[in-house]
């Protein structure tokens, strides 16, 4: 199983369709605070989700405590500033997707934790800034996902 977590989010509609996503793929997913918004916000029911999407999803007070839970598995930071494209990546059941909040993505200190090699982005045109979270979480997850052999879906 993959995991998503996500650096303070700030976007409770972004944050449903990710969590929507998660529940598709097959992904654990992780929140860590603070957040913008409240769990039970409007805007996330709006994002259609069910009871078992938010049951995917654990929430921690802060990095330190979501980094300990994560133990031994390797954690890849998906952020603009990363040093390899998604795309040059072997990925291994258990690993954790990092991203960082729409407004402010991974702190410094959070980047600093995590080894360069480990620091991926999507590939864009020149002078843009960054994509939607959310779109950004579903290009690398189903990458990740299709290098595992889409272990879980339905036929396909």
């Amino acid at each position: 199983m993959l995991h998503i977590a996500l650096f303070e989010p700030q976007i409770a509609p972004n944050t449903g369709n990710i969590m929507r996503l998660a529940a598709n793929n097959g992904c654990r997913l992780h929140l860590i605070e603070p957040m913008g918004f409240d769990l039970d916000t409007k805007k996330l029911r709006r994002a259609g989700l069910d009871y078992h999407d938010i049951d995917n999803t654990t929430i921690y007070p802060d990095y330190v405590a979501f980094a300990e839970a994560m133990g031994e598995r390797r954690i890849l930071a998906c952020t603009t500033r990363g040093s390899r494209s998604y795309c040059d990546i072997s990925y291994q059941d258990e690993d954790v997707l990092l991203f960082g909040a729409e407004t402010h993505g991974l702190s410094e200190e959070v980047r600093a934790l995590i080894p360069a090699q480990h620091c991926i982005k999507i590939p864009m045109q020149p002078n843009n800034r960054s994509l939607n979270l959310s779109n950004s979480v579903a290009i690398i997850s189903y990458e990740a996902w299709r290098q595992l052999g889409f272990v879980g879906a339905m036929d396909i």
